[in-house]
Order: structure tokens, then C-alpha cells, then sequence
């Protein structure tokens, strides 16, 4: 049982995900930074309570007025928009660029040699078949 526990831990797949877990919540954090510290101030000054959370609608009611705190709701999709957007850049753009060089890097190295003629396909053939044992 534990040789089993031992194998299962030991895969490189395990290993690589709790690395992954523990750089996606460092890099959480450094989003998060980013988008409370940089992208809301900047919102923040075209807003004249200098925080859109702090909006909201009122609606009479019938015992006491209601509100609707539409602000709220608006920075929480500017905040996932500017989280998607630093994500976006930081990760997924540059990670696409390097594997667009490994790429072409592969098929520079795949046309350097020169793939074989038919006629060279077909004398391959004729010769695995006569080296192969008759029935």
C-alpha cells in the first residue's frame, strides 16, 4: 500500500501541480496587486466618490427604501476584465511567442533534410519484401 502511495507522488505530474498551485497563488497575489493598486486608483479618479463599489441604486420599497449596489457589480467585472488583461500579457502572450519560435526553430530543422524520392520509397519497399521470409 504505501509502495503504491510512494509511486503515485513520485509521478512528475503530481510534482508538476503542486508547483503550479504554488506559483499560480504567488502570482494571484502579484495580480491582485496590480489591479487594486494601479488599475482601480486609475478608475478611481474619473469617479467622482473615487470608488465605483461605493454606487448604487435606490428603489422605494414598501417598508424601507432598497439599494442596489450596481458599483459593486461594475468593479467586479473591471476587475476581472484587468486581471484577465495582466494575465493575459504577463503569461499567455509570451509563453504563445516562445512556442512560436520552438516551432520554427522544429521546421527549420525538419527542412534540413530533404525528405526521400518516391522512387527511393519504392526500392525501400522492394527491399523489406524480399528480405522478408517467404510462406
Amino acid at each position: 500500500m504505501l509502495q503504491g502511495f510512494k509511486e503515485f507522488i513520485m509521478r512528475g505530474n503530481v510534482i508538476d501541480l503542486a508547483v503550479a498551485v504554488v506559483i499560480g497563488g504567488a502570482f494571484g497575489a502579484i495580480v491582485t496587486a496590480v489591479v487594486d493598486y494601479v488599475i482601480n486608483p486609475l478608475l478611481g479618479a474619473f469617479v467622482p466618490s473615487g470608488s465605483l463599489s461605493g454606487w448604487v441604486i435606490t428603489f422605494p420599497g414598501i417598508f424601507a427604501p432598497v439599494n442596489f449596489g450596481i458599483g459593486a457589480i461594475i468593479q467586479a467585472i473591471i476587475n476581472f476584465l484587468a486581471i484577465a488583461a495582466v494575465v493575459y500579457f504577463a503569461l499567455v502572450l509570451p509563453m504563445n511567442k516562445i512556442a512560436e519560435r520552438r516551432a520554427a526553430k522544429l521546421a527549420v530543422d525538419e527542412e534540413a533534410e530533404p525528405a526521400p524520392t518516391q522512387e527511393e520509397l519504392l526500392a525501400q519497399i522492394r527491399d523489406l519484401l524480399a528480405a522478408r521470409p517467404q510462406q
